[in-house]
């Protein structure tokens, strides 16, 4: 059995499919490339996929992870090659790597999310500056999340592992951050935005990385 971690973009094409659709779709991919598949034991059978922290609606991605079993060894070029004639636009595979079978879940390896997000700030660069290190400076920030009538309670400071000022080109300024993302807790963007007290909500979100607790990369092809 071989076990490969596939690094992949989600474009604009794709940025309003759910999670759901999206592990449909690159079931189906797979299958029309003829990628042999490891399927699960039991009354409904599935493949061995996984997808790594879901990406939210409206989201587009430069970083995405999955990890699939395979019956019998392909080698990266190989896979790249057959896949990418099946994908449809708004997916590009970036990378393809063999890992060991045998290591850790990929979600239980997920550490952390880096973003990139434009939005609209009316104020000066120095205030948006000030912004974020008084953000980053705080020891805790409350925070509740309403999600179908149920109230969630939490400390948003301890989301955030870093934020920081890309550019700016007032009204619009690109910030960058660092998210915690594990099964302790997921940031927010958007919700980051909203501490740091911008009244407007992103025009643009995109996820630039996923940061795993040990980089595992063996036979990478780019």
């Amino acid at each position: 059995m071989q076990r490969l971690r596939i690094t992949f973009g989600r474009g604009e094409e794709l940025k309003y499919i759910t999670h759901l659709d999206l592990m449909r779709l690159w079931q189906r991919v797979l299958r029309r490339a003829d990628v042999p598949l490891v399927y699960s034991q039991g009354f409904s059978p599935h493949p061995r996929i996984s997808l790594a922290a879901p990406l939210a609606i409206g989201v587009t991605s430069s970083s995405e992870l999955m990890d699939i079993y395979l019956e019998r060894r392909l080698s990266p070029h190989f896979f790249i090659k057959t896949v990418k004639e099946q994908l449809p636009r708004g997916i590009d595979i970036l990378e393809v790597a063999e890992i060991g079978a045998g290591l850790p879940s990929l979600q239980s390896q997920i550490r952390f999310a880096e973003y990139k997000v434009v939005t609209d700030v009316d104020k000066k660069p120095k205030e948006v500056e000030a912004a974020v290190h008084s953000l980053l400076d705080s020891d805790s920030l409350p925070w509740q999340h309403v999600r179908d009538k149920e109230v969630r309670k939490y400390d948003l400071r301890a989301l955030v592992e870093d934020i920081w000022l890309i550019e700016s080109h007032p009204p619009e300024f690109v910030i960058g951050m660092r998210l915690r993302c594990d099964s302790a807790g997921t940031g927010r963007p958007e919700q980051v935005i909203s501490a740091l007290g911008f009244d407007n909500p992103p025009k643009s979100i995109h996820r630039t990385k996923l940061i795993v607790e040990k980089q595992v990369k063996a036979a990478a092809f780019r």
